[in-house]
């Protein structure tokens, strides 16, 4: 047996050698190399920042290893590209060796900025070999110009400084200053660190603006400021991650949050999306005002890490909202508060991970652990709280759970022409009477466990179909259009959208 290990380590031995031999004979390289791409596209990418890093694979499929007497970029030591052949970075390379049968990666990336191109679209091409031989690879950006809020940085150690607000949070970030509490169409904006809007201050985000994050970076509305998001059904408002590569598009947690702070007041987000943040929309405080902390209108919030809504003793009304896929509740209704969602859909079907949670969670207490290390539970009062014509439904037996600490504590709510995803195969909940749907005093008209019939819950795609159980099944609230602007029958379909006939 000690023989065999032996022979086995020395034929190993013998085969890594083999395989990092620099004395093998090559020919010229004969024009007949393959790509795994004939154009590298960068995406989209922000001025001076850089792009993520790509991939392109040379092949060599012919019986002979070859040597590739040249591989540049076109632009030479000019070009805004930086390459890496076989771990080698430079601009040009030569003698570059391929076994038969083998490849090597060639790995791009760029930084650009937009003021030394007269054309958006930047275009390079990787030159491989010269004369009748030469073969190319294109490679393509687009360069945006974008207003960037930074945080501010110490002078001397070069340090992010840090911000404390009212209730003594302290953020890496800044607070806004006058000239920059509006947001228009013209330029993305993107926001390093945390922008503050200063108390009494409203930031105002018109129709057609993106807002991009870059990591750990968030926007916060302090104490007695405003957010007024002004997206328009042809112009929508969108916040998302700084990163635009296409394999960016469903990546969750690549921001923050927007937060919304305890005293923040007539907060408005209409016609916007948020998506692949921790939090999409954190809101606090203000439940016993008859006023909103926030109204939701026509308002989409996909694909977040942790929550899409985290409403904490707040007052939430909303109207055609969509929530999707979040890594723990889409929406998260706690500490009591005050809400009101009218035709909105709550679907969760995260798959990057175990959701041991609802689509969306109601309670009344909030629990924490104090300075001394001891778990404190505080409750508040739930305030005339109504769910009409919603859908909550995801890939979990239960997607909604309704939970009350405190019997001296005002609770109420009413849940009416709902959908609603609820399997209590294990008996769970069979003696919660807060989920007893057969109570009128809590429930009326709802289709347990229905069929919505979404047409694409992978991609957050949670319009109905013609098989829908949701159908003409709500009641009329004066909500004259869907979240698409599509009028609404009469009586109308529960959820954010008017079913369609989908197309095969």
């Amino acid at each position: 047996m000690r023989y065999f290990l032996l022979a086995i380590f020395c034929s190993f031995l013998v085969y890594i050698i083999s395989c990092n031999r620099k004395d093998f004979t090559t020919k010229p390289s004969f024009g007949n190399l393959e790509f795994s791409n004939d154009t590298i596209f960068l995406d989209t990418i922000f001025t001076k920042i850089s792009s993520a890093t790509h991939t392109l694979k040379v092949y060599n499929r012919s019986n002979n290893d070859i040597t590739i007497p040249i591989i540049k970029l076109e632009n030479g030591q000019n070009s805004m590209y930086r390459i890496n052949v076989d771990g080698t970075p430079g601009k040009e390379f030569n003698d570059i060796d391929i076994l038969e049968k083998d490849s090597i990666f060639i790995f791009i990336e760029t930084t650009i900025d937009h003021k030394s191109t007269s054309d958006p679209l930047y275009i390079d091409k990787i030159l491989f070999d010269v004369g009748n031989n030469q073969q190319d690879v294109n490679l393509v950006t687009l360069v945006q110009d974008a207003n960037f809020i930074y945080p501010h940085k110490n002078p001397t150690t070069m340090k992010i400084e840090n911000i404390t607000l009212d209730d003594d949070t302290t953020l890496k970030g800044r607070f806004l200053t006058d000239k920059e509490l509006t947001f228009t169409s013209s330029k993305p904006t993107v926001i390093y660190g945390f922008a503050v809007v200063p108390s009494d201050k409203t930031l105002i985000i018109e129709a057609g603006a993106k807002v991009y994050f870059h990591d750990s970076s968030g926007l916060v509305i302090d104490n007695n400021a405003t957010l007024k998001v002004k997206g328009t059904l042809e112009e929508k408002v969108v916040f998302e991650g700084d990163r635009l590569d296409y394999k960016y598009k469903n990546i969750p947690g690549q921001w923050d949050a927007i937060w919304l702070k305890r005293g923040s007041e007539n907060n408005e987000i209409t016609h916007a999306q948020i998506k692949n943040g921790t939090i999409g929309l954190w809101v606090e405080g203000n439940n016993e005002s008859s006023v909103p902390t926030v109204k939701l209108e026509s308002t989409e919030l996909y694909n977040h890490s942790n929550y899409g809504i985290l409403a904490r003793e707040t007052h939430i009304e909303a109207n055609n909202v969509v929530i999707g896929n979040a890594g723990q509740i889409s929406l998260a209704a706690t500490m009591g508060g005050t809400y009101n969602f009218t035709h909105s859909t709550f679907a969760n079907y995260w798959n990057n991970g175990i959701r041991n949670s609802p689509a969306v969670l109601i309670n009344n207490y909030y629990e924490k652990v104090n300075d001394n290390n001891e778990k404190v539970v505080e409750t508040r009062n739930l305030n005339d709280t109504n769910f009409t014509n919603c859908i909550f439904y995801g890939n979990s037996n239960i997607e909604l759970v309704i939970n009350r600490l405190d019997l001296s504590k005002q609770f109420e709510y009413s849940i009416n022409n709902c959908l609603i995803k609820f399997d209590d195969i294990n008996n769970k909940y069979q003696n919660n009477e807060l989920l007893d749907f057969e109570n009128p005093t809590y429930y009326q008209n709802i289709i347990l466990s229905g069929i919505p019939d979404f047409r694409n819950t992978e991609e957050n795609d949670f319009i109905i179909g013609q098989n829908s159980e949701s159908i003409k099944k709500g009641i009329s609230t004066g909500k004259g259009v869907d979240i698409l602007g599509m009028d609404r029958t009469d009586p109308p379909d529960i959820g954010a959208y008017q079913h369609i006939i989908f197309k095969d």
